[in-house]
């Protein structure tokens, strides 16, 4: 089996595939001070759970893909990798991995190696042109050519830090539970600010990616719109622009670079 380790800046996704289904899954907080043998520690905890696996760290998997926008915690798994899986092929994405996805930006070692597998993803699930449009501690909006190509993106706040910085920099605000109230017009100040971040967002995606579409095809209703991330299944029913929803889009990603850097080499 295949595991694959996406790190985010909040949370970390690890998923189980064999051959192209994905069969477990699991989301634990991304902490940039855990060692090496801790993380050996949680991940024999959580794969020792799973039937189809070994009660001995690293039973049954014969593939690892990782990628992280935290670089302490990938260098962290790079060690878990090397003593921990030492038999395993793995890789780890970074500068000189095989993606096959041209990155048209001016300095390509900006982008987040989940945002060009995440535009792997796409291409390879819908074809492009595409927006990926990631619900994590930032608001990403990825752009794929009809070529499969990186041509850029936008990046906004979080829907979380956003509520959480509403919270602290309001006197007389609060943090609160990420839920939909019962109107748009609140009838108290938790509703309020529950409508304010839902449908502050869902129009914020909607006019981001309207405009996107506009320069990315010259008719953007043959823009695909994905939407992925732990925060997306709030938007889907309030905005317009979504056409499709991925959550394991970036776990997809890493086994699709996995086959095209170890399994046909």
């Amino acid at each position: 089996m295949l595991l694959t380790i996406d790190v985010g800046n909040t949370h970390t996704v690890l998923g189980l595939f064999d051959g192209e289904e994905i069969v477990e899954h699991w989301r634990i907080s991304t902490d940039a001070r855990r060692t090496a043998d801790e993380l050996a520690v949680l991940l024999q905890g959580l794969m020792g759970m799973h039937p189809l696996l070994g009660e001995e760290l690293g039973d049954g998997i014969n593939g690892i893909a990782v990628c992280s926008t935290v670089p302490s915690v990938l260098h962290e798994l790079r060690e878990v990798t090397r003593r921990y899986y030492g038999d395993v092929p793995s890789v780890l994405v970074e500068p000189g991995v095989k993606t096959g996805v041209p990155v048209l930006m001016d300095n390509p070692k900006e982008v987040g190696a989940d945002r060009i597998i995440n535009a792997l993803a796409a291409a390879e699930l819908y074809g492009g042109p595409a927006v990926v449009v990631d619900f994590g501690t930032a608001t990403t909006f990825d752009a794929v050519s009809e070529r499969g190509e990186y041509v850029g993106g936008v990046i906004a706040p979080g829907i979380e830090i956003s509520t959480e910085a509403l919270g602290v920099r309001g006197a007389q605000l609060r943090k609160i539970e990420l839920a939909r109230p019962r109107a748009v017009i609140g009838k108290n100040t938790v509703e309020a600010m529950q409508s304010g971040i839902l449908y502050g967002f869902a129009g914020q995606v909607d006019g981001v990616v309207n405009r996107m579409a506009a320069e990315l095809a010259d008719d953007p209703d043959d823009v695909t719109v994905i939407a992925t991330g732990g925060l997306a299944p709030m938007m889907l029913a309030d905005s317009s622009v979504i056409d499709e929803h991925e959550p394991w889009l970036t776990l997809i990603g890493l086994r699709l670079v996995y086959e095209r850097n170890v399994s046909t080499a």
